[in-house]
């Protein structure tokens, strides 16, 4: 009996590798730039992120990919993705250097949510490298990719006005 496409959305589900999560989890990734994509791309403010998410967008699904095929991140895309990052930090000043609540903007929170997914997308490849040979550049990108998603978030609330929220925390740093 030939398999029915139709109850299949994902080719891998069943398999135990811990690859799956990876791609799941990057696959995750990618919809919801597309959903910043969404919240951006009407307000002419922030026509500069927009145009970054979108070449963002495919980079994701090309580290999706990247494990289980052919590795499609290249030291030019990891070069692109520093620059935008040293853009950002520097417009961030002293904002940058500092905890900083998820919220203000429908774009920065969304932003940040990102940030959170490039960062489990992250740990998901680590899980993935214990299990097979994981190209380093796929670290570099993940990892600077939720921080560009970070200073992203940072300009977004700069550019509407909104006031970031200092996060101290009772966990770590000096006591009293």
């Amino acid at each position: 009996m030939a398999k029915d496409w139709r109850y299949i959305s994902y080719p891998f589900m069943r398999e135990k590798s811990c690859l799956v999560d990876y791609e799941i989890m990057t696959d995750s990734l990618t919809t919801k730039i597309g959903d910043c994509i969404s919240v951006s791309k009407n307000e002419h403010k922030f026509e500069e992120i927009t145009q970054i998410l979108r070449k963002i967008q495919p980079l994701a699904y090309h580290a999706n990919g990247s494990v289980r095929g052919r590795l499609a991140i290249t030291e030019e895309d990891l070069m692109w993705l520093e620059s935008v990052y040293d853009d950002f930090v520097e417009r961030a000043g002293e904002t940058n250097k500092q905890f900083v609540l998820p919220q203000g903007s429908e774009l920065a929170t969304r932003l940040h949510i990102c940030r959170s997914e490039a960062k489990k997308s992250y740990r998901a490849l680590h899980k993935v490298s214990e299990e097979r040979e994981v190209p380093e550049i796929l670290f570099q990108f993940l990892g600077l990719l939720a921080n560009v998603f970070f200073v992203m978030a940072i300009e977004a609330n700069k550019l509407t006005k909104t006031e970031e929220i200092p996060f101290i925390s009772k966990s770590y740093g000096k006591t009293k």
